[in-house]
């Protein structure tokens, strides 16, 4: 197969997390695929001069490409990368991400409907986006978010201890200060309850709202907060706990959820955007209402006191992660992209 041109943001030399089009092109190399990947830079112009300056200089050098769309102004440099693909006559396949892009699709319809009809394909990484954005393009098919699931160690929590773990940014739409709230519920019936929060500050202030939530409620001696952590270094954490709480606001189909699945831990959950789409109620998670710290403290003693449930949530939640091997994933990344350079793609 021919090279092929992936475009989002490879930001882990600068301490990020390793992004979706990261793990992809890792793989699509791995089989054997030549890739071309941009960009690295920081700077948001800097980055978006950088995939537009790319797609053209090396546009002899490989005949299709992968592009990820998010909302907000990411969307821009979906829009700037892929006017530059077609001066070049390239196909391209658009990947959908970010629980927040049907309601940017819904705020700049003629915008959002120009990108998606100009790509070769479109998909999403659930149903529920996929859903969501069908009014500005009918065919988007579904190719998920991908695990190497043997990373992770799967360990049955059929005997569950109060220990908490959450895996997000400090950022508004992830509600970190829910979790402390949910803490303090806790503590009253379990006094030995830890929480391990996991994940970099986004400088919105949703970090020092937490903090203070924290300490107002007298919970900071509960909760360990380690900041970022290399990619690697997740399954290690999610191991050491029993219990996942995922605060969020919006979503679409978080791949910490997916890890937390795939180490067998029991998942408490919002039931916002693709959640839903993603876990199935008591079945693989419990979900409850966004913002709702007696629901999600209430779900988390079902959790610790109700026999057999955690042990049912904690199998059917590596079911579930089971389904998005990238054994089972890559082979259609490679199949469709494969498609589109060949032309045959309707």
């Amino acid at each position: 197969m021919a090279a092929v041109l992936v475009v989002g943001n490879f930001l882990t030399a600068a301490g990020r997390s390793v992004s979706t089009c990261q793990s992809l092109a890792l793989r699509l190399t791995a089989a054997g695929l030549e890739t071309i990947t941009t960009s690295s830079r920081m700077a948001r112009m800097s980055r978006l001069a950088d995939m537009v300056a790319t797609a053209w200089r090396e546009r002899r050098r490989y005949e299709s490409a992968y592009v990820e769309v998010y909302s907000g102004p990411a969307f821009i440099w979906a829009e700037a990368v892929c006017w530059t693909l077609r001066r070049a006559g390239k196909p391209y396949v658009l990947a959908l991400h970010g629980g927040s892009l049907p309601v940017f699709a819904r705020r700049w319809p003629g915008r959002v409907r120009r990108l998606l009809r100009s790509a070769a394909a479109v998909v999403a990484p659930s149903s529920y986006l996929q859903q969501a954005m069908r009014p500005f393009r009918e065919d988007i098919s579904i190719v998920p978010n991908a695990l190497e699931l043997s990373s992770y160690r799967f360990r049955l929590r059929s005997a569950p201890q109060p220990r908490l773990v959450w895996l997000r940014a400090f950022n508004h739409i992830y509600n970190p200060s829910l979790a402390a709230r949910v803490v303090a519920l806790l503590c009253r019936d379990f006094p030995d309850v830890r929480l391990c929060m996991v994940g970099p500050d986004k400088g919105d202030g949703s970090l020092e709202e937490f903090l203070k939530a924290a300490g107002e409620l007298g919970v900071l001696d509960r909760i360990e907060r380690p900041g970022g952590i290399p990619k690697s270094k997740v399954p290690e954490v999610l191991d050491a706990a029993d219990i996942f709480l995922n605060t969020t606001h919006v979503d679409n189909t978080p791949v910490s959820v997916l890890e937390a699945m795939a180490s067998g831990l029991c998942v408490v959950t919002t039931n916002v955007g693709g959640i839903p789409y993603l876990a199935s109620h008591e079945e693989d998670a419990l979900l409850v209402k966004d913002d709702d710290a007696e629901g999600m403290a209430a779900a988390v003693r079902r959790v610790l006191l109700e026999p057999g449930l955690a042990g049912r949530l904690s199998r059917g939640a590596r079911n579930t992660a089971e389904q998005v091997d990238w054994s089972h994933v890559l082979p259609r990344w490679i199949s469709l992209l494969q498609t589109i350079a060949a032309g045959r793609h309707s």
